[in-house]
């Protein structure tokens, strides 16, 4: 266990130097947030780019993968959903936020260095898989569902379905984590290889990935705090951390996933809350303190959480 702890600590203390670092003057969040930026726009590309171009997939399907994390996905989100329109009595405009809060994790920021650290490339194959659909499926679930939510509060038709794959199509090809992924895969079924100069340069901007990316969320979170709703979001905060990775892990077994990706997809789905919770509920104007309180409790409890599933996967 202290073995596991000492993989896992270092994650979050860099989320930590990330905030300590707004919150003393030392930068200001404006920082941080160029930093997400490179991160995701220009690092994590490269880091799953290389991963993909060198990955040996041993045959594997990415269905089943995908079958696997968004059946957990699918059921805490209702859970969370039902916990606030039902527990609670709240809208369903919170029941959308409260499921997007629960089932949301922090698969680059936070899931990508922890399963680099902890699992290796053989897991960063699995998490690459996963990546290349995450974040604009669950953007567009939670757009789509908290749009249906306001529509029919103001008892308006929705939208039509072939206007939602249009959208998911134009994200999945402006996404530039898909776009690093597609390359990646170009070079991987090519043969072809990077000369020394250019892997070298690959190697060095996705070498500080993973250490950016958590620093630059820590900048981020200066912003957020615990600001209300705390019986919900202790609720959507225990969805997240228990209910999620251990719904992922069952499927994981019963769709029989290699131990390396069982161990990669459970841990990054244990990760804490992503911000891309709060962008929800900033974009709809609503539920902005629950999605800042899930944020901050996950992140807070996530270094022993995540430290635990890590000691059951064996990881």
């Amino acid at each position: 266990m202290s073995a596991i702890i000492l993989d896992v600590l270092p994650i979050f203390i860099l989320i930590l130097i990330g905030w300590v670092i707004v919150r003393s003057g030392l930068m200001t969040s404006n920082v941080g947030d160029a930093l997400s930026e490179f991160v995701f726009k220009i690092a994590v590309p490269l880091l799953l780019f290389r991963t993909i171009a060198e990955a040996d997939f041993h045959g594997a399907s990415p269905f089943r993968l995908w079958i696997v994390y968004f059946s957990g996905v699918a059921i805490t989100w209702t859970a969370g959903h039902i916990a606030a329109t039902r527990l609670f009595g709240r809208d369903e405009r919170i029941g959308v936020l409260a499921g997007v809060s629960s089932a949301f994790a922090n698969n680059v920021f936070i899931g990508l260095p922890l399963v680099q650290r902890t699992i290796g490339d053989e897991g960063l194959v699995a998490l690459s898989i996963l990546l290349a659909v995450h974040l604009p499926v669950m953007m567009v679930a939670g757009t789509v569902l908290m749009e249906h939510a306001e529509r029919k509060i103001a008892g308006k038709s929705d939208r039509s379905m072939v206007f939602v794959l249009r959208q998911i199509v134009i994200n999945l090809i402006r996404n530039p984590l898909v776009i690093g992924l597609a390359a990646g895969m170009a070079m991987h079924l090519s043969g072809l290889t990077m000369t020394a100069t250019l892997a070298t340069v690959v190697n060095q901007i996705a070498g500080i990935a993973g250490p950016a990316a958590l620093i630059s969320l820590g900048m981020a979170l200066e912003r957020y705090g615990v600001s209300g709703n705390f019986g919900i979001a202790s609720v959507t905060s225990s969805l997240k951390l228990l209910l999620l990775p251990g719904c992922v892990w069952a499927a994981s077994h019963l769709l029989g996933l290699s131990p390396a990706w069982t161990a990669a997809i459970v841990l990054t789905s244990s990760v804490p809350t992503g911000v891309n919770a709060w962008l929800i509920a900033n974009r709809f104007g609503v539920g902005h303190s629950l999605a800042a309180s899930t944020i901050t409790v996950t992140t807070a409890l996530g270094a022993i959480t995540v430290s635990l599933w890590a000691y059951f996967l064996g990881a």
